[in-house]
């Protein structure tokens, strides 16, 4: 009887986080944490579904009923969103395709795992506040307090470079440049690096706010109590006071749900996009991998495509009804 091949799972997953992941493709720690994140929820399911510890396993019981076991657990016990569930699934066919080339024994494995298809997801459209809205978020914070004062800042930040939650509280004082042509160097996903202009009155508001604390050139520009960064919690924390006390000029933003991405990101963006800006210089703005992904803002505003409509005359048609020829037409133009 020809004895099964399996293949031990640990040395291969360690070496392509060591070596495919971090020296090769240079991935940046937020991408590391995302796969090790996915590849530690996927090795306790095996264990609690084989009884195997994951050092003990092999690359063949990640198999292609393991694999879609793991992913239908990620929706239904775990409640993921489609995207989360695709986000996970592509680590795993990362790791995969990785390993059918340094171990041609589990290509079999490999190949059917990699057949599974990503799945469809309906992509909402793009959510974003007016430009009264804003400016009233931004009023919002207490500037008799040390935190508002950082916080009005922040905001006004935000929106002006359209960063990043995990952008902006990455700024640092040598970053910003706030003499003549004021801009904020950002560091984006994959480090990739972009300058963003800024308005002058964001300029006076940082200088204001840096004169006010000591700090070196690695300094946060919007740090936490005890001088270290801010976390993405705190930012979404901060930013929905201030909404509840906008929503006093405006209770329309109560039902509104505005994230630190709709604040900034997707409003900067929207207003660009009215205000004639070129889709093309949007996407560099926000730092957008593909110039497609502008294209969302595009298709959400309405107002920019009511005035598009209103250059055009509707052509001039004939009423008619359609008649079907026979009953088999009929019976399908009922259905």
């Amino acid at each position: 009887m020809k004895r099964s091949i399996t293949t031990p799972l640990a040395p291969l997953l360690q070496r392509f986080f060591v070596e495919r992941l971090q020296r090769q493709r240079q991935a940046s720690p937020r991408t590391v944490a995302a796969y090790r994140d996915c590849f530690r929820l996927l090795l306790a399911f095996a264990k609690q579904k084989l009884r195997k510890e994951p050092a003990d396993l092999a690359v063949e019981d990640l198999n292609v009923t393991m694999i879609l076991d793991f992913l239908q657990h990620l929706e239904k016990q775990r409640k993921n969103r489609v995207t989360s569930r695709n986000a996970r699934f592509a680590a795993i066919r990362s790791f995969m395709k990785y390993a059918s080339f340094e171990e041609p024994a589990v290509t079999d494995t490999t190949r059917t795992v990699l057949a599974i298809p990503m799945k469809r997801t309906e992509r909402p459209l793009v959510g974003f506040l007016s430009r009264e809205q804003v400016e009233a978020i931004v009023a919002a914070p207490d500037t008799g307090r040390w935190f508002g004062r950082r916080d009005r800042v922040l905001l006004a930040t935000l929106y002006n470079t359209g960063a990043r939650v995990s952008e902006a509280t990455g700024i640092q004082v040598q970053d910003l440049i706030l003499d003549g042509s004021p801009a904020i160097r950002l560091h984006g996903k994959g480090r990739k690096e972009r300058s963003v202009p800024i308005w002058p009155e964001t300029a006076k508001q940082l200088r204001q706010w840096l004169r006010e604390q000591p700090h070196t050139a690695t300094s946060s520009v919007f740090p936490n109590r005890a001088g270290g960064r801010l976390s993405r919690t705190t930012v979404a924390e901060r930013l929905q006071l201030a909404v509840r006390i906008a929503a006093a000029r405006h209770p329309e933003l109560l039902k509104k749900r505005i994230s630190p991405h709709i604040f900034g990101r997707h409003s900067i963006a929207m207003h660009l996009l009215q205000s004639g800006v070129d889709p093309i210089v949007i996407s560099l703005w926000l730092g957008h991998e593909s110039p497609n992904t502008t294209h969302w803002y595009v298709e959400a505003d309405l107002a920019m495509k009511e005035r598009a409509l209103k250059n055009l005359q509707a052509p001039e048609l004939k009423n008619f009804r359609y008649r079907p020829s026979d009953s088999l037409l009929s019976f399908l133009q009922a259905l």
